[in-house]
């Protein structure tokens, strides 16, 4: 910190806040003073690389390459993931991991390359080690995906973990995605970006580049094929990207370079490549399946940021149910708290939480509850950790106390696995209490201050005897408080799936749940810039996110609070919120006729629930997200991998939000097949661009043709409702029916679409072959011709 950081850490939280930031500063000096009195100042430094190419020793699934000054370990697993490290780096321990390394492949060897180099075949790439460590990823033609330079290290010379950088070339045609929760997603365009989850100290959104959710994961798509890259290091780093030019320089191509600078850590990589979907299967392979949310959890949400009391949270509900608007839980901020420790509740203004939340259960609406990491000294559950010694201590050996919402904190080592099993254990108080589930704020952690300054000092340690340091923990810490939370409920209720969402993780998360978007400001920018959150985090593995409609603070136009909620609606997290900074922002309080286009929304999604039940389902089977980019199933398509105003929701559905002001009209690309715009069952041919009718009431959304889509019934039952089929074409679609909220494993329906003589038949495929569905059936698109362009 300098003084340009204190000056804006104090205007910030201005003065009523002034004695908090001051707390911030202090801390902040005092954990720098630490940092300075431990950890080795960079001084000179040796460079490093790997040199010539000495001996191979071939092993299962590839073997080890030594060169002069390193050694490179290459591994082909059972699933076609790739792996390789350099300096004997293996890969495990890994916090990214779901378990145990995947068996490698029997049928990968290690053989010679041409020029001195050596390769590894196996069924979806080949991996060639030039004889100086370059590294090249090729599809099994050939054709070169990655190119990845030899690293060098940057080595200290009185000692020291070594900084390194990895440089790396891709197709001139390719495009970037990925690195977590990015406001410039989801393509990410030619710049720097920051791997350091970040805390509170600014709105999310276009331009503001300090996302809470960073991973070193790239999906790079070229015409040649994608490709996700993993560089399994948690440490503090940076990645350049420079998108290619085809053509550049007396007609030659330019390709595409990331340059990852990483400030320690181990330099191991895992490579999956394939079609999208297959990189997202061996992804979640490689790192666990999403978990599965409870059924209730994929309908809306209203999160209460305010002080207010019981009878408050009960008028809100109350609002809802009485203007007829779907909800399905209520989230409990800070506001509830007493004197906002952890674990708490304040008595006076909720003296019967638990009577409120059956009463609200008894409507069908669940509490969620907030919970920070931060223990106040003093206090009961401080009391506790410190006899069970689960804080985090500095190099000195003493307990470290940083600054979160109540002031002077402690934070637990989530690192330690004893550490997460006696934190899980707490949440018995929650569920106690009547809440549903929890969601994790200032998880990362980071100062209260503006400057989201690390509240811990880097010199801080972590796991097991303190074998690492805050460098090495500090992304991880909410991934594996996500872990304890979840694991927790799961033991303290095992009938029942646990419902954890986080603002801060890492590779790994989904294991837990889901991801909320930072403190999201309140424009048009940051709308768009959520759209880009929740695409790249599901690229990133993560399937289940979203954002707050309307942003979290300011006071969004009628408008801008329409189009945010439209576009949520169709997004796996819908949550509004109201209180506090947020202001009232209940979809009455925008006047008649947004309240009217908010219940065309809300019924919307409702209506859709048993088809975000399916995505949900199909997520933890294969990590395909519920949200996919256009270029999903055509990733050759140049223009789609170039458009971002619009998204695939599963297979079925194209939605197309309006993501700027005054728009009633809009432009849509369109991938290739039939489309129907299911406002007006109108039919287009793709690959096209279309303009559409974007009135207020709607935002434009198509189905693809042939697709069955269960949606929710005038009964309330589930109902197939087909898109009948182009001429001579077969259309199908999936369901997976709620089981309700427990483990139970449903078993998935498949059902095919085709036309027979002047009709459209929906037959259910089972081991008996074809036959008559279930459900009932509602075909649509029958009266329409396609649309002349």
């Amino acid at each position: 910190m300098d003084g340009r950081d204190l000056v804006r850490s104090v205007k910030s939280v201005g003065s009523a806040g002034a004695a908090q930031g001051l707390r911030s500063v202090r801390a902040a000096w005092r954990h720098r003073r630490a940092d300075a009195a431990v950890l080795p100042r960079r001084g000179a430094e040796r460079a490093r690389v790997p040199g010539p190419v000495r001996e191979v020793e071939p092993g299962p699934g590839g073997g080890v390459v030594r060169f002069g000054r390193s050694e490179l370990r290459v591994l082909v697993a059972v699933n076609g993931a790739v792996f390789w490290g350099w300096d004997g780096a293996g890969p495990e321990p890994s916090y990214a991991l779901a378990g145990r390394c995947p068996e490698p492949d029997p049928r990968a060897v290690l053989e010679p390359d041409k020029d001195g180099g050596w390769r590894v075949v196996a069924e979806r790439a080949t991996v060639a080690v030039s004889r100086h460590g370059a590294i090249e990823v090729r599809t099994p033609g050939g054709v070169v995906l990655r190119r990845e330079l030899p690293p060098r290290w940057w080595e200290p010379v009185d000692g020291g973990p070594a900084r390194w950088t990895q440089r790396s070339e891709v197709a001139a045609d390719a495009r970037f995605f990925g690195l977590g929760g990015r406001a410039a997603g989801p393509r990410l365009r030619t710049g720097t970006y920051r791997l350091w989850n970040a805390g509170p100290g600014g709105p999310f959104a276009a331009g503001a580049d300090r996302p809470s959710v960073t991973m070193p994961v790239q999906v790079v798509v070229a015409d040649a094929g994608t490709h996700l890259v993993f560089y399994d290091t948690s440490w503090d780093g940076t990645v350049a990207l420079r998108e290619g030019e085809e053509g550049a320089g007396s007609g030659h191509d330019r390709p595409g370079r990331s340059v990852l600078r990483m400030d320690g850590g181990a330099l191991r990589c895992w490579v999956t490549v394939g079609t999208p979907a297959r990189v997202l299967l061996a992804w979640a392979s490689l790192t666990g399946a999403p978990a599965l949310p409870p059924s209730w959890a994929l309908g809306h949400y209203h999160g209460w940021w305010g002080s207010g009391d019981e009878q408050e949270v009960r008028r809100v509900a109350a609002g809802f149910q009485e203007r007829d608007l779907p909800l399905e839980a209520v989230h409990l901020g800070i506001g509830h708290a007493d004197a906002r420790r952890v674990f708490t509740v304040d008595e006076e203004r909720y003296p019967k939480l638990s009577v409120l939340a059956d009463e609200l259960r008894r409507d069908g609406i669940r509490l969620v509850s907030v919970v920070e990491p931060a223990v106040v000294p003093g206090d009961a559950v401080y009391d506790g950790g410190a006899r069970e010694d689960v804080f985090v201590r500095g190099a000195s050996g003493r307990v470290v106390r940083g600054v979160g919402r109540p002031g002077d904190v402690v934070f637990p080592d989530f690192t330690r696995a004893e550490v997460r099993e006696w934190w899980g254990g707490l949440y018995e108080e929650r569920l106690g209490r009547g809440f549903a589930g929890v969601w994790h704020d200032l998880d990362a952690p980071t100062s209260f201050a503006a400057f989201g300054e690390a509240t811990l000092p880097r010199s801080a340690r972590h796991g097991p005897a303190g074998g690492a340091d805050h460098r090495e923990a500090h992304n991880v810490y909410a991934l594996c408080m996500a872990r304890a939370g979840y694991e927790g409920l799961r033991a303290l209720a095992p009938d029942e799936r646990p419902f954890v969402l986080s603002r801060s993780g890492w590779a790994g998360m989904q294991r837990y749940g889901g991801a909320w978007s930072d403190d999201v400001g309140t424009g048009w920018s940051a709308l768009r810039a959520s759209l880009g959150l929740v695409v790249g985090l599901g690229l990133c593995g993560v399937p289940y996110s979203g954002t707050d409609v309307g942003g979290c603070d300011g006071s969004p136009s009628p408008e801008l609070y329409l189009r945010w909620l439209q576009l949520a609606a169709r997004l796996p997290l819908l949550r509004t919120c109201g209180g506090r900074r947020a202001g009232r922002r209940e979809p009455w309080g925008f006047g008649p006729g947004v309240l009217e286009h908010a219940r065309a929304a809300l019924d919307e999604r409702r209506r859709l629930r048993p088809y975000f039940v399916t995505l949900a389902h199909l997520a933890r089977r294969t990590g395909a997200p519920y949200v996919r980019p256009l270029w999903w199933s055509a990733p050759e398509d140049r223009a789609l991998r170039d458009c971002e105003d619009a998204f695939l929701l599963g297979d079925s559905l194209l939605v197309a939000p309006v993501l700027d002001p005054g728009v009633e009209r809009r432009a849509v690309r369109l991938p290739r097949g039939r489309w129907y715009d299911v406002a007006t069952e109108r039919a287009y041919e793709g690959p096209a661009r279309v303009v559409v009718e974007a009135p207020p009431e709607r935002i434009p959304v198509f189905a693809r043709a042939g697709a069955v889509v269960p949606v929710r019934g005038e009964s309330g039952g589930v109902e197939l409702e087909v898109w009948a089929p182009a001429r001579g074409r077969i259309g199908e679609g999936l369901v997976v029916p709620d089981a309700g909220d427990g483990w139970a494993e449903p078993e998935i329906e498949r059902y095919v679409s085709r036309w027979e003589g002047r009709r459209v038949v929906v037959e259910r495929e089972g081991e008996d072959g074809l036959g008559v569905p279930s459900r009932p059936v509602r075909v649509r698109g029958l009266a329409e011709r396609p649309a002349q362009m």
